[in-house]
């Protein structure tokens, strides 16, 4: 429901326990894993309206889209639920990150008091901009509090709290820009469609979708509480409609992404492949790999503003028109940061241009002789 869906980020600590498939891989290629993630389940019944229940029209529609995946042999799929049971947000994501997917999908549907909202829309990762869209995501998370444990589960995390907000940090840059180019895809599909009308893509912070680590989306397939979209929704011929826009996008994005006989990302080989150009191409871009050069002016700031477990081309048509962009490779994930700087002011101005290109969870870092050090100890 338009519970804008269960996705809140209790800054969850990336662990990426990635599981090695190369080894015994000669015989079969690795396939493209995909999560199919349907929402609620079980005690959650999510949004109920017109005699129907969200969470059974979101498993019809998830099977549907298995059961065409399936005919594609270059695809593994894994399921949070294939009945009517209630699985935790965490235990969700858990299980996307230990499969190692390359894909999450979540389908939901939205509900809204106002019977005449309708349409579908895709939700992908993000900062909450206005308070409506904060009373959408906390509708969503809400599902939360039926977990047992949850106050230990969600290391306090109250999706009641605005402030909440502050603590969530976008850890996987560039999986948030493939899960837009995925969201496209979708709802272009959706649009050629005369069932269900397209609504666009929308940023929400979602926790499900920021604990898991690999690029994904949330679905809203349509108003439950629309009459007209429900009629469509809950019949047999709009679901296999659904279903196929929803699995049509993910073989367009796997084709564009994935290399089936290799078993690789096609983004990771390139990257590999053209390591020695981009090196040369990055020669007025300071590049750092582990540690941060020793300065001999005492402190300095930098501006981090993405993570990712992939290296990226230091380009600026990568980082959204940034410019001198560094790179630090440290617990097993790609560290991005902007500008260097020696001067306080100087830095908290780097910062806002940072979060004016849509960077809206940058901060300030600062270092002292190659280490890291907290900012309020580099302005001492």
């Amino acid at each position: 429901m338009m519970f804008s869906k269960n996705k809140f980020k209790a800054v969850i600590t990336l662990f990426l326990a990635i599981l090695s498939f190369t080894a015994g891989s000669a015989q079969s290629p690795a396939k493209f894993k995909v999560v199919l993630d349907a929402g609620h389940g079980g005690k959650d019944p999510g949004a109920k309206y017109n005699g129907h229940k969200e969470k059974d029209i979101t498993l019809a529609v998830t099977l549907k889209v298995g059961k065409l995946l399936e005919q594609n042999p270059s695809i593994g799929l894994i399921y949070s639920r294939k009945t009517d049971e209630f699985v935790e947000l965490r235990e969700r994501a858990k299980n996307a990150n230990r499969a190692n997917a390359n894909l999450f999908v979540s389908i939901h549907c939205n509900a809204n008091k106002n019977k005449a909202g309708n349409g579908s829309e895709t939700y992908v990762m993000g900062m909450s901009r206005t308070n409506m869209n904060f009373e959408v995501s906390k509708t969503e998370n809400s599902v939360i509090f039926l977990e047992d444990n949850y106050k230990k589960a969600y290391k306090g995390f109250d999706p009641n709290n605005p402030e909440t907000l502050i603590g969530l940090k976008m850890v996987q840059e560039n999986n948030l820009t493939n899960s837009i180019s995925f969201a496209k895809k979708i709802q272009n599909n959706f649009s050629k469609s005369s069932g269900i009308k397209s609504r666009g893509i929308k940023q929400e912070p979602l926790w499900v979708l920021d604990a898991s680590i690999m690029p994904g989306v949330l679905i809203e397939i349509g108003f439950i509480s629309s009459p007209n979209d429900i009629s469509y929704l809950g019949s047999e011929n709009g679901q296999n409609d659904i279903a196929k826009a929803i699995a049509d996008a993910v073989v367009s994005y796997k084709n564009e992404n994935f290399d089936y006989e290799e078993g690789e990302s096609i983004s990771e080989k390139s990257v590999q492949n053209h390591d020695e150009n981009l090196e040369k191409k990055e020669e007025n871009q300071s590049v750092y790999k582990g540690t941060v050069k020793k300065d001999t002016l005492g402190s300095i700031f930098k501006v981090q503003f993405a993570a990712s477990k992939n290296k990226l081309p230091l380009e600026s048509k990568n980082f959204k028109g940034l410019k001198h962009v560094s790179l630090v490779y440290e617990d097993n994930v790609y560290k991005y940061f902007y500008g260097e700087t020696s001067d306080y002011e100087n830095a908290k101005n780097q910062l806002k241009e940072v979060k004016s290109k849509g960077y809206d969870s940058a901060f300030l870092t600062a270092f002292r002789n190659g280490k890291k050090i907290s900012v309020q100890e580099a302005v001492k």
